[in-house]
């Protein structure tokens, strides 16, 4: 069982405020950009493009160069292995 430091100088009510504070704003934030990057992708899809494959895209941009090439070149070797190449 751990003990809770009851010490006023190492924690202290303000300062534990600020960061929980801090975390809720930040939450909201994520809600805000997770909600315009939504209506980006209804966008994209009202114009006709196929939001499955931006999805691909975006999150093989953030990807390493060498991570991808490896990816690649062992989707390749399983490919060939069952004749789909």
């Amino acid at each position: 069982m751990s003990v809770v430091e009851t010490d006023p100088q190492s924690v202290t009510g303000a300062e534990l405020r600020s960061f929980v504070e801090r975390i809720e704003r930040l939450e909201v934030e994520k809600k805000e950009v997770a909600e315009q990057i939504k209506e980006v992708y209804a966008e994209l899809k009202g114009r006709g493009f196929d939001t499955t494959a931006i999805r691909a895209i975006v999150r093989r941009r953030k990807q390493d160069p060498d991570t991808i090439a490896e990816q690649e070149a062992v989707l390749e070797l399983y490919m060939a292995a069952l004749d789909m190449r």
